[in-house]
């Protein structure tokens, strides 16, 4: 008996520092490639005019893992985030530069663009129960023709100068307020998972929707308020792109779709590991933007940055996977 006690709190122990080094792995590994980058790069990467810039270009990337991870939960796919950002930003170049609309009533109008787009998604997903894949695969299209309409297929500039000075011109600490927008939207969406009756519903219904509808829970109603949530999120990233860029670019929007849904699985990892979780999100983020930037300050050929976000969503996404199963089987 003596030894059995001995060992169980020596069992737990290791039990809790596993865990414990798990929920602030990726967080290490991104110190670790911090380092490594700035070793070989001391005078150009390891600054804080780097780091600015990097915190900042990457924010409409930030909130579209926050968009894509809300219908996560829930159990639904979002594969619509990069067009709908580019949709929002070329909305406000064609509204506010070529038709010289107020800068204020065009974000509104991008805003409920968003949640037309959120509710088109719900009719046909949960009302004609098409797959979340088929339907926001097949609006991704749809959004990036209009792009190419609206647009004529060019860059857009001129955007409205208050706009700019809202994303990049104002800073804290010398980094822009673009990055503080992506983490004000990250605090909010942690306590909304974390301390409010709607986040245990949506992780309940992502769950197990039959379940979640036996225990009372409009299944429905909470499946809709996520995709609605992913397309405004993803239509904030699409006016923070357009500050950010100070135009209206048809094309390159596209580009955050993989790296943002890598950050989604790979922040399903830490922090909160077994769960898509906001400040997971945030971090792998950028620990993907690290190892992009460092790779592109070393001269690494530009298919090589393709090469690292594809093998970084199938690697995030069997860690998730793994880590999720565990959590599921540690529960039952």
């Amino acid at each position: 008996m003596n030894d059995t006690a001995k060992t169980g709190p020596s069992a737990s122990s290791r039990r809790h520092l596993l865990r414990l080094f798990e929920r602030y792995a990726l967080l290490l590994v991104w110190v670790i490639i911090i380092a490594l980058f700035s070793a070989a790069m001391p005078s150009s990467f390891f600054s804080w005019g780097n780091f600015s810039i990097m915190f900042a270009s990457y924010a409409p990337a930030a909130l579209l893992a926050l968009a894509i991870i809300v219908p996560l939960t829930a159990g639904d796919y979002d594969l619509s985030v990069g067009a709908t950002l580019t949709l929002s930003a070329s909305t406000i170049g064609v509204l506010n530069v070529w038709h010289q609309m107020p800068i204020l009533l065009v974000l509104l109008i991008v805003i409920l663009m968003g949640v037309v787009v959120g509710l088109v998604h719900a009719l046909f997903i949960i009302y004609f129960r098409v797959p979340s894949l088929v339907v926001t695969l097949g609006s991704t299209s749809v959004m990036s023709g209009l792009v190419q309409w609206m647009t004529n297929s060019s860059t857009i500039g001129g955007i409205d100068n208050s706009l700019i000075m809202a994303a990049v011109g104002y800073r804290l600490f010398g980094i822009p307020y673009a990055f503080y927008y992506a983490i004000l939207a990250a605090l909010i969406m942690w306590y909304i998972f974390d301390y409010m009756p709607l986040g245990r519903r949506l992780l309940f219904v992502g769950r197990g929707r039959e379940v979640a509808r036996l225990n009372g829970i409009s299944v429905d109603k909470v499946r809709l308020g996520a995709l609605i949530m992913s397309a405004v999120l993803s239509s904030a990233a699409g006016i923070l792109y357009a500050g950010v860029l100070g135009s209206a670019d048809p094309y390159s929007g596209l580009n955050f779709l993989l790296p943002a849904f890598a950050a989604a699985f790979l922040g399903a990892t830490t922090i909160q590991p077994g769960r898509f979780n906001p400040w997971g999100a945030i971090v792998a983020v950028y620990f993907l933007a690290t190892g992009i930037t460092g790779l592109s300050m070393l001269g690494i050929p530009l298919w090589v940055t393709n090469v690292f976000n594809g093998g970084a969503l199938i690697l995030a996404v069997t860690i998730s996977q793994i880590t999720r199963g565990r959590e599921a089987s540690d529960i039952g």
